[in-house]
């Protein structure tokens, strides 16, 4: 009898062990280490894409392709309504509304904060950025013939405070925007040219076409290196990430950041987007970044990392699109959405995001949930196998995964995301708590008040429910100060 037990229980114990090498990973350990990358769009609204607008007069088959093979998120917020304060958030997993200052003339990220490309590194991947930075590096100060002191790159010297101070292992690429002098590229921290040559401000918009002055081939006058063309700008950083994805060996995963500098301005598309889209010289553009992303994918299909890479694509705020352009091409750059460019309405923040990874996130997946950029740091960290992250880290980010992994499952609501200081979404619920301008597309002269909207029954925000429910206005005020407490 004693022999028995001990065989039943010598038995047992067999079982289990076999059967415990037979039983899955879990989700996060399954996808652990794919090669990560993020393509942000600049200035592209939430309804130029196909996928989000089927109504759109752009043609975007690489981005509807990708959205046909992954999921997309109708209800994502970039990290503000402009370039700099969105990349922040992006990088960092902080609210922009916690940053007082937003000044290029220094290195936006703090050097004691860590960033996605830094977090990535710290878990074993190799890093690089290819694009448009716009969070400052550090300058010089000097004295111009009149007294004044000015703030200038010094080219001599290994600019500072840039992408390689932040995480990233390379970096090639620019310190702005296209339209924002002086006008040289970056190979990791070294001027590859400095701008010793001057430009013309760019006075072409387009032939015919109604554009205003910060709408077209637009750029401002000034310095500028002998090898930067506007035009070729685009296309250069295209190539440059394909050179990234192709050249990479394999020893550890890849995160690349594609940070591109269009559609913002200078409206430029290629050659062979010139009049092709039903949306003037910006559609053409827009399909340039899409043909963009299409060489991007065919790279990584080309070195075979296509069934193991994440890929995000998103833009960085809504377009330059006005009332006038609507009517003259018929296209809704923002689709149902009120506002554009700068402003807090939805059209200024709500931007089209796209994730496909194969074997993980299911294809053709339409999701409503509410996210933010804040959200890529934690949801990549949990990605990449870190077990957490601080509060002092990315105190704002809440990870997405599993909305990924099983859109299916019922998910707690996202908690309440702010847009700036004083705009904050919580639920359905929208308070915009300023009396300060709209954006590029509010009327000039309007006092605004207060706004309250709810965003399920009114996503155009066309019905202000602010005088209705005062007790709802003062509490996403309370929850704003709340958040906001003992931000730096």
């Amino acid at each position: 009898m004693i022999y028995q037990s001990k065989l039943q229980i010598l038995t047992t114990a067999l079982l289990v062990t076999l059967s415990l090498c037979f039983i899955p990973k879990t989700p996060v350990q399954a996808t652990r280490n794919p090669n990560i990358v993020i393509i942000l769009a600049d200035d592209m609204g939430y309804g130029d894409l196909k996928a989000f607008n089927p109504q759109s007069k752009i043609q975007t088959p690489h981005l509807d392709s990708l959205a046909k093979n992954g999921m997309r998120f109708t209800d994502a917020h970039s990290g503000g309504s402009t370039c700099i304060p969105s990349r922040y958030s992006l990088l960092t997993g902080r609210f922009s509304a916690r940053k007082s200052s937003f000044n290029t003339n220094h290195p936006v990220i703090a050097e004691n904060r860590q960033t996605v490309a830094s977090m990535l590194r710290n878990n074993g991947y190799q890093t690089a950025m290819v694009g448009k930075w716009h969070l400052g590096f550090d300058r010089k100060s000097l004295t111009d013939a009149n007294g004044k002191q000015r703030l200038e790159f010094d080219y001599g010297k290994p600019l500072t405070g840039g992408p390689v101070d932040r995480g990233f292992d390379s970096f090639f690429g620019m310190h702005a925007s296209l339209d924002i002098q002086p006008y040289f590229y970056i190979k990791d921290a070294v001027a590859v040219m400095p701008p010793t040559e001057r430009v013309a401000a760019s006075t072409s918009v387009g032939g015919k076409e109604d554009w205003n002055n910060i709408q077209g081939a637009f750029w401002r006058e000034g310095d500028i290196a002998p090898d930067f063309k506007h035009a070729e700008v685009t296309p250069r950083f295209a190539s440059e990430a394909c050179k990234v994805i192709e050249s990479h060996d394999g020893k550890k995963p890849l995160f690349l950041y594609l940070a591109l500098p269009s559609p913002h301005t200078p409206w430029l598309p290629t050659e062979k987007f010139v009049g092709k889209s039903d949306a003037g010289m910006y559609g053409d553009f827009v399909m340039t970044v899409d043909s963009i992303v299409g060489q991007v994918l065919k790279s990584l299909d080309k070195t075979g990392m296509s069934d193991n890479t994440l890929v995000v694509f998103s833009s960085d705020n809504g377009p330059v699109w006005y009332d006038k352009d609507i009517k003259k091409f018929g296209h809704q750059s923002v689709g149902p959405l009120r506002g554009i460019k700068a402003s807090v309405w939805e059209g200024g923040h709500r931007v089209p995001f796209i994730i496909q990874w194969p074997g993980h996130v299911k294809s053709g997946i339409k999701n409503e949930r509410t996210i933010a950029f804040a959200d890529i740091f934690a949801t990549l960290a949990e990605v990449a196998g870190q077990d957490e992250i601080t509060k002092q880290t990315a105190e704002d980010s809440v990870s997405f995964l599993q909305t990924l992994l099983h859109p299916a499952l019922q998910q707690a609501p996202r908690s309440p995301i702010l847009h700036d200081a004083q705009v904050i979404r919580d639920g359905d619920w929208k308070l915009i708590n300023t009396k300060g301008r709209r954006g590029f597309n509010s009327e000039r002269g309007v006092k605004y008040g207060v706004e309250l909207y709810n965003l399920k029954s009114d996503l155009s925000e066309t019905k202000n429910m602010a005088d209705e429910k005062p007790q709802k206005v003062e509490s996403l005020r309370v929850k704003i100060r709340m958040i906001l407490e003992g931000s730096a």
